[in-house]
């Protein structure tokens, strides 16, 4: 990436000779006299950092940290100073100045700081571009909470956008953790019913006596305990929606009753003998392969039938990795401000040790993983310290390793082979790790002739 760097300084021979030893880096330069000069240049060139003598006539150099500090937060301002005035330097770094050198400049020194300042910019437009990516695919869908721009969330959305208006009863399937309830959440929002109840149960946390009572309720006396009469789940939920969350858990007795409200919409509560009818939406969801389990005999096919009039199936995070970059900056802004941190971003060895990480927990864990990560972070980037040690210790074998005196030619072949292995030949997800074309990718497959 080619930068473009603005000297500011009033001795010519100064800006001149910094010039010229930075263009010997490989940026490009613009030079000016003073502060106005320098402020017109920002204002009307891409500036990616910006060199500044301190005390200068007219516009000073603190004025115009002050300036690109409030109107150019993210160009950063390298400060030069004489001897005289470095208590003047450490009130400009209170100002926003990324650091300061002293009169004569060390150029090595100089160099170092520039190469520091740009690569911390350059964090900052990736997060901030990944930020407006977020922001883009928010406004897209109808539904902002679900975060993907992988083929199968955008079909998934689809999927939702045309059934939600509908009665249809939906199954979403899916491992733990990949978002089957935000699935729900979108469907009864974007339905006809959001104004109405949206009850949700999770089955898995109640006993077999417990569960009937929270979802059909109770008479007062039905069993011990049972003090006063209770609605339940069904009732509450009536001209709304009910998403039942891990339906594969409850047992037959309890399926055989659920089934009936599908089929009849009646029930009576537990101990009584008044039939409620209700008009209710059922969604249900299941991180349980329901098939097996009716062969098994512990579902009954009849009511896996009325359930799955659509089934969504949310696939896991590890096959959808296009989602990663977008999930991990949404919940890093979401994190961040929650917990007053002013964060940049993540370092690349950071973003690739959560691309490539196998996220068996899914989502949920991702969520997880950049919340501990914004706690513990000790700067302003996150970096592979920042993370949970599973995350780290997992991504330490995605190193390649190739010793000194190989051609480039055959590193690169090493590299390209390697990450296509790594993702199973996935020639998409191959070419977004490596930073290359599509296109550019086959060319280097043929060249090499790389089998895969």
């Amino acid at each position: 990436m080619n930068f473009n760097l603005l000297i500011v300084d009033d001795e010519k021979n100064i800006r001149e000779g910094l010039g010229k030893a930075l263009e010997m880096d490989g940026y490009t330069i613009m030079l000016a006299g003073d502060g106005l000069t320098g402020k017109e240049a920002v204002e009307t060139n891409d500036i990616d950092l910006v060199i500044a003598d301190l005390k200068m006539p007219g516009m000073s150099g603190e004025d115009l940290l002050k300036y690109i500090t409030t109107s150019y937060p993210t160009i950063p301002v390298i400060i030069l100073t004489g001897h005289g005035t470095i208590e003047n330097a450490v009130n400009a770094m209170r100002d926003g100045a990324y650091d300061f050198l002293t009169k004569p400049v060390n150029l090595d020194r100089l160099s170092l700081l520039v190469k520091r300042a740009l690569s911390k910019r350059e964090l900052i437009m990736q997060h901030e571009a990944l930020q407006d990516e977020v922001e883009r695919i928010r406004k897209k869908q109808l539904y902002s909470n679900i975060i993907g721009k992988s083929s199968q969330m955008k079909k998934i959305l689809e999927v939702v956008n045309q059934i939600a208006s509908t009665k249809a009863s939906v199954l979403i399937t899916g491992e733990s953790g990949v978002g089957k309830e935000l699935v729900a959440d979108a469907i009864h929002n974007l339905s006809n019913r959001r104004g109405k109840p949206f009850i949700k149960l999770h089955c898995a946390a109640l006993s077999e006596n417990l569960l009937e009572s929270e979802l059909f309720g109770h008479e007062r006396g039905a069993f011990t305990g049972a003090v006063a009469r209770k609605r339940g789940r069904f009732e509450l939920a009536h001209m709304g929606t009910i998403f039942l969350d891990e339906i594969g858990e409850i047992n037959k007795n309890v399926q055989i009753k659920i089934l009936r409200v599908l089929q009849e919409k009646r029930f009576e509560r537990v101990g009584g003998e008044e039939t409620l009818e209700v008009d209710v939406r059922i969604l249900a969801a299941t991180n349980k392969d329901l098939k097996k389990e009716i062969e098994l005999g512990n579902f009954r096919d009849d009511l896996y039938y009325r359930l799955n009039v659509v089934n969504i199936h949310v696939p896991p995070l590890r096959e959808r990795k296009e989602d990663i970059p977008v999930l991990a900056a949404a919940f890093l802004k979401e994190f961040s401000e929650e917990n007053g941190r002013d964060l940049a971003g993540m370092d690349p060895k950071t973003r690739n040790a959560l691309y490539n990480y196998p996220w068996p927990g899914n989502v949920r864990e991702l969520r997880n993983c950049i919340e501990s990560a914004v706690v513990m972070s000790k700067g302003n980037v996150i970096t592979l310290e920042d993370l949970p040690p599973t995350i780290t210790s997992e991504s330490e074998g995605n190193y390649i390793k190739i010793g000194i005196g190989t051609s480039l030619a055959e590193a690169e072949k090493t590299i390209i082979r390697s990450t296509l292995n790594s993702n199973s030949g996935n020639k998409s997800r191959t070419a977004e790790i490596l930073g290359i074309g599509r296109k550019t990718l086959h060319r280097k497959i043929g060249e090499y002739g790389i089998e895969g």
